[in-house]
């Protein structure tokens, strides 16, 4: 069955290829690896692909801060390549933690290693100076083993290194802003 995404060569990509989407983004299966790319639809304009290409890149470079920093963030999917108009992040075995509870219950203890880890990583992405503005339960993965990492940084905000977190308001998002969206997720949990 065909899915209404076109991929970069403009080819629809068929639905049991998607591994997910947002309002800027497809992420597809490809070779056995996750391949991001620009929400594209044949109804698409070139300025909304120019748009949603924009995107992709704003998020890489949150990922390059990231990785030039501590490439081994163990709560963050690791960005295995970047092209122009796409990102290759880490394929994550268990999707999406909103699509696992959905059919799961995980155990108590599981879930409080999870949102220890969400919350360590969120200081961690704090104090690279970037806000996430997008915490919810769709933007976590899980790996093979369970681990949960943070996956869409397509809304976050790359700030200047030298600005104080604790006092920056960028249109509205802060970091009180970012905790106070981890502290709904966890009701969830």
């Amino acid at each position: 069955m065909l899915s209404p995404f076109l991929d970069l060569s403009g080819e629809t990509v068929p639905l049991e290829r998607v591994l997910g989407s947002g309002s800027s983004a497809v992420v597809v299966l490809r070779d056995g690896l996750a391949v991001k790319t620009p929400l594209t639809y044949c109804w698409s304009s070139d300025v909304q692909a120019e748009m949603n290409i924009e995107v992709i890149q704003r998020e890489q470079d949150v990922y390059r801060r990231f990785q030039l920093s501590n490439p081994q963030c163990g709560g963050i999917v690791k960005c295995l390549g970047f092209l122009k108009e796409a990102t290759q992040p880490a394929y994550m075995a268990n999707g999406d933690l909103r699509t696992y509870l959905e059919t799961n219950r995980p155990p108590q203890q599981l879930q409080l290693s999870w949102f220890l880890e969400m919350a360590r990583t969120l200081e961690y992405i704090h104090d690279k100076h970037v806000l996430v503005a997008d915490i919810a339960s769709r933007n976590f993965l899980l790996d093979s083993d369970m681990t949960i990492k943070f996956c869409d940084f397509s809304e976050a905000s790359l700030l200047p290194l030298d600005v104080d977190m604790d006092t920056v308001d960028d249109d509205g998002y802060t970091t009180r802003i970012d905790l106070g969206f981890l502290g709904q997720l966890s009701m969830k949990l």
